[in-house]
């Protein structure tokens, strides 16, 4: 079965410090993390935002006050996925040096999460669905080369 096919945006918000996070998302490397995740033809844009973009994002358009890893914005997922995925810089950093990861590691497994998440796996359904995305995650991690994000 071919490969489906990605038409990719991406975009880097206004960023204090965005040298490591442009060298952790070179445009290949993304395009490869998602297209791994993918079941079928997409045209996704990825953003890159400061806290106080995904913050406001976050409220908006989830209720929740506080700037957030990914979020995911899925328009369409037949015939094409088409979506969103905002990753908040700042927060992507403090949590990849918390969890003792790298950037680039981290960057990987939440742009595979948020194009599951664009295909409507979902995993604050119900413990069956977390579990079916979060195997699913360290399948497609493990088939990238890299280890398991929990």
């Amino acid at each position: 079965m071919a490969q489906p096919a990605l038409a990719l945006s991406l975009q880097f918000g206004k960023l204090a410090d965005a040298a490591p996070h442009r060298a952790a998302l070179k445009r290949a490397s993304v395009a490869l993390w998602i297209s791994t995740a993918l079941a079928r033809d997409a045209e996704i844009t990825v953003r890159i935002v400061d806290t106080e973009e995904g913050r406001a994002l976050n409220r908006e358009y989830r209720h929740k006050d506080y700037a957030t890893n990914v979020l995911t914005f899925d328009y369409a997922r037949e015939p094409v996925v088409m979506a969103d995925l905002v990753l908040c810089a700042p927060v992507v950093a403090r949590e990849a040096l918390e969890q003792g990861k790298s950037l680039q590691a981290h960057y990987a497994h939440l742009l595979v999460h948020g194009t599951l998440h664009a295909q409507g796996y979902d995993h604050e359904t119900g413990e069956r669905g977390a579990l079916e995305m979060e195997a699913l995650e360290v399948l497609l991690m493990g088939a990238l080369g890299m280890d398991n994000p929990y």
